[in-house]
């Protein structure tokens, strides 16, 4: 046999530690302690002869939970540079130091990584490690002696950012499915109905699965909660086994409150040797794979996940095993869906399978800590491997919502470091391309269920529905509407609510669920009609002229749901009443047309949503064919400039200022300014204004041919009063069908092709009370009298 490559990463370290609460040895470690005590004993685990920190190179640290979302709060403090922390504690000074992204994929991925870093000679040793102190954090939060976890240390770190592409949705935020427990549900009822189950065959079968893993986790002295229980108890509903989202009771999902650590150490061939780690200490990764699906309303299967299972068979491939010589599993089992996709219906093994899906117990039970979990998993599949040499242990490991998928063999049968990117590459080709679903936003007609959930919270049950349009076939999400319970009751009592028909419709705050259209217009209570008074804005009619005043001077008029909701209002009302013929919307006071979203609103962490108009109720809107008048009072920024871009005119006083001032505050011109700006003024300065968040002057503007008239100072209002007059004292069929043509023809890029277009406004223009008033009066040398008819 040739002599192994030198270079080639062998695992040479593992280490745990489970700092549990009310515990005899209890003792309240931070993030950084447990990190860093289970670090300790991964370098104790490697028997070096010589010092074996002092030649880490690498340190590479997996996040938190309160440190996985942007503006998470971090109770009790935290590390400003993790990685670092735990590093300082050992004594190591590292070249590099990394800070993964989100997801339980990153113990494997990293190690991977690492290895294959190690393989290519840009590094000898590396030290991975992660940990979660939420069981402590959550005790001693409102203790008088709380600890203070905040730790400053220098030097580099490879923040490599959230990683939340594609898992973090604005539409499931915006219906209700914010946490992981209901968007893994849809998945689970999705693969019920696939396989043709009813309720109590498909609990049963959740059950099965998971029975086994609290008997691994009773013998597991890492574990959360080690304790054996039945099928049946982990299924059925009792005041301490509640039910969190159909079909899930508190028993079947992922146990995150726990203090848990776990570091792994992996080396070249040559750096073990150095150190003199024995030999029967050294682990090899035989297989691996890391691939990722698409979001989940991409996906045109809810039921499987195939970056799961081509990451499987990929890492067995690579490794030459087929199932049966693998001596080991473990599967990431946040949910029962995780398993049974990537296990089950990925590799066709059987819940009861002598070998078990787990090495620790799994997350229900050994304990959810957080991104790290598969760490552990990695660290007791080595464990094994020592124990019995020559087999294979496999480990999958899961993040997002099955979006992301990691796997790795592991043997102490000695092998050189392979990759095989190519079929990685290719997998990834087909997960990438397989089957477009077509999809809606805002869904209205009858539907079918794809699949569901109810979610079980303090304010009750919520249904919540992946649903087709028949029409269409697009896919679309909804929730039940709160004061409706008939289409709840019918997701809770019938054996399998999947492929049931219902109505969809949307409301300000999104798409709403019921059983009939006359239940829809019972729910939807839409209003019709000018109201008497409004909270957040003033509205003047004068004769044919409409003044909409944004109310908020002391908030800069920013606006929030609640005013987008009332502008909405009053814009539905100026476009149907036919003896309203032109708009005008600006600001109250002085120093203020608009300054866009509400930012203190947003950061409060309260739901945020545009109605279907879009901001301001303008933004979005079709069929704009009255005149709307922007009158610019002030500043005009973000949101502000958009609803100016979105007003057929706009008057500016002369303190006015534009800008589209997204990006100095972390966000992007969604509301029309990205698309709308580049399309009348020249593309370049565009850019420049969307990408440096510059403010114009009104006179910049108006050259740019963004403003039409400039006011003087506190006199935006009463021009555009003026200019509305001059379109009121015209036919308002003629400016109705005007703007309606302009619409219906702009897009059209050829001038002759737009001009000649057939258009029923014409037909529309002939047949008109005005068109003969108009000329009839010009012939009489009379004012016209207009009908709007």
């Amino acid at each position: 046999m040739n002599p192994i490559d030198p270079r080639t990463p062998v695992l040479i370290g593992v280490g745990q530690i489970n700092d549990r609460l009310g515990s005899d040895d209890y003792q309240a470690l931070s993030a950084v302690g447990l990190a860093a005590a289970a670090a300790e004993r991964a370098v104790a685990d490697a028997q070096a002869s010589a010092d074996l920190i002092s030649v880490i190179d690498t340190v590479a640290g997996i996040r938190q939970f309160e440190n996985s979302k942007p503006g998470l709060p971090a109770q009790l403090g935290r590390s400003n540079n993790y990685p670092r922390s735990v590093a300082q504690r050992l004594g190591a000074e590292p070249e590099r130091a990394i800070l993964e992204v989100t997801g339980g994929q990153g113990p494997q991925h990293l190690l991977t990584e690492l290895a294959g870093e190690i393989a290519a000679g840009r590094g000898r040793v590396a030290l991975l490690f992660g940990s979660e102190a939420i069981s402590t954090a959550r005790a001693l939060l409102a203790s008088e002696d709380r600890p203070d976890f905040t730790e400053t240390v220098d030097g580099s770190l490879e923040d490599r950012g959230f990683g939340l592409r594609g898992i973090v949705s604005r539409e499931f935020i915006g219906h209700g499915l914010v946490g992981a427990p209901a968007q893994y549900a849809l998945l689970d009822n999705a693969r019920r109905a696939k396989l043709g189950l009813g309720r109590a065959a498909y609990a049963e079968a959740i059950g099965a699965l998971f029975a086994p893993f609290t008997e691994v986790a009773a013998t597991n002295p890492y574990a959360a909660a080690p304790t054996v229980r039945g099928a049946e108890e982990l299924v059925t509903v009792t005041e301490a086994n509640r039910p969190i989202a159909d079909p899930y009771t508190r028993y079947v999902v992922s146990r995150d409150q726990v203090n848990q650590g776990a570091a792994l150490i992996v080396a070249s061939v040559e750096a073990a040797r150095e150190l003199g780690v024995p030999e029967e200490r050294w682990v090899y990764l035989h297989g691996h794979a890391d691939l990722r699906d698409r979001p989940i309303m991409d996906r045109p299967d809810l039921a499987d996940n195939p970056a799961a299972r081509h990451a499987c068979e990929l890492a067995l491939n690579m490794a030459g095993l087929t199932t049966e010589q693998v001596a080991s599993w473990d599967f990431y089992s946040c949910f029962p869906i995780a398993v049974f996709m990537a296990a089950v219906d990925g590799l066709g093994l059987s819940t009861d399978d002598p070998r078990r899906l787990t090495v620790t117990g799994g997350l229900p039970f050994f304990g959810g800590s957080g991104n790290n979990y598969s760490m552990h998993a990695i660290a007791e599949t080595v464990d094994r491997a020592r124990k019995a040499p020559g087999s294979f242990g496999f480990v999958g490991a899961n993040g997002g919502i099955a979006h992301k998928y990691s796997t790795g063999v592991y043997s102490t049968t000695p092998v050189e470091w392979r990759a095989n990117p190519l079929a990685e590459r290719l997998a990834q080709q087909a997960i990438d391309t397989d089957g477009p679903v077509p999809q809606v936003t805002r869904a209205d007609g009858w539907a079918r269920i794809e699949s569901f959930t109810i979610s079980h919270g303090k304010r009750g049950r919520t249904g919540i529905i992946i649903g087709r349009l028949e029409s269409t076939g697009e896919r679309f999400v909804a929730r039940t509407d709160k004061d409706d319970d008939t289409l709840l009751a019918l997701l809770t009592d019938a054996e399998q609510p999947v492929g049931e028909r219902f109505w969809a419709f949307n409301v300000s705050v999104g798409n709403r669920a019921t059983t009939t259209p006359e239940r829809a217009a019972e729910l939807a209570r839409p209003v019709t009609g000018l109201r008497e008074s409004y909270e957040h804005i003033l509205v003047e009619r004068d004769d044919h002229l409409l003044v909409i005043t944004i109310n908020r001077p002391l908030a800069r008029n920013a606006l929030f749901p609640a005013v987008h909701e009332e502008l909405d209002s009053v814009f539905n009302a100026f476009f149907a009443d036919p003896e309203l013929w032109a708009a005008i919307i600006t600001g109250a006071g002085e120093r203020a047309f608009c300054s866009g979203n509400d930012l203190a609103y947003t950061a409060s962490g309260k739901p945020t949503y545009l109605p279907a108009s879009g901001f301001a109720g303008l933004t979005h809107r079709r069929d704009m064919h009255k005149p709307v008048i922007a009158a610019v009072n002030g500043f005009a920024l973000g949101g502000g400039f958009e609803i100016a871009l979105a007003s057929h005119l706009c008057v500016a006083d002369e303190n006015a200022q534009f800008g589209l001032t997204e990006v100095k505050v972390g966000l992007i011109a969604v509301a029309g300014g990205i698309v709308r700006l580049p399309r009348v003024i020249p593309e370049k300065v565009a850019l420049e204004l969307l990408l440096t968040g510059r403010r114009m002057r009104p006179e910049e503007a108006q050259r740019l041919g963004l403003v039409n008239r400039i006011a003087p100072a506190g006199k935006a209002l009463e021009v555009a009063k003026d200019l509305a007059a001059e379109i009121l004292a015209n036919s308002p069929t003629s400016v109705r069908l005007t703007l309606e043509l302009h619409e219906t023809t702009r897009a059209n890029p050829d001038v002759v092709d737009a001009v000649g277009a057939r258009t029923p406004v014409m037909d529309d223009l002939f047949g008109t009370a005005d068109l003969i008033e108009g000329m009839a009066a010009f012939g009489q040398k009379r004012p016209p009298q207009w009908r709007n008819q």
